[in-house]
Parts: structure tokens; sequence; C-alpha cells
């Protein structure tokens, strides 16, 4: 399953800050999350992440481990997949 996660900072985010991002991507990476694309943004988002994971519950972490930001979070469909359940 994709997800694609639009990303708020609740706070300016710190050298410390990334650096505990990039081991929990580590850490997320041996329990099944794939991260396809991370990208900082100008707009109402921050960032948004593109990830790959086996279901919901696995995604969810990718918010939860993260107190310092807020997210809404999407599930991605392939248009080739969706154009199949257009009667």
């Amino acid at each position: 399953m994709i997800f694609i996660s639009l990303i708020k900072f609740r706070q300016k985010p710190t050298k410390e800050m990334i650096a505990e991002h990039l081991k929990l991507v580590e850490k997320e990476k041996k329990e099944g999350i794939k991260y396809l694309g991370m990208y900082w943004t100008l707009g109402r988002y921050d960032a948004v992440a593109i990830v790959e994971a086996k279901d919901e519950k696995t995604a969810m972490k990718f918010g939860l481990r993260r107190g310092w930001i807020r997210s809404e979070t999407l599930v991605a469909v392939p248009a080739e997949e969706a154009r199949k359940l257009v009667e």
C-alpha cells in the first residue's frame, strides 16, 4: 500500500530533530516501511512523505513517532488500478 503524508512542523526543525528522524527512518525500514520520497515544500504543508507499507497500522507509526509534526495521511491507489473500478 502507498501512503502520502502531508506534514506541518509543530515547531522549527532542529539538526537534532532531523538526526532523530533519520534514525527512525532506518528503524522503520526494518519494520517494513519503505520510503519512496521525502520532500520539503512551500505552501500550506512543510513537507510531503511518500511511503510504502504493508498496511495502515504500519504506516501510522510514521507520524506517531514524530511528536514534532502534524500530518494528514492519504491512501494512494495507482491510477491504473483505480480506472479498472470505473464502470
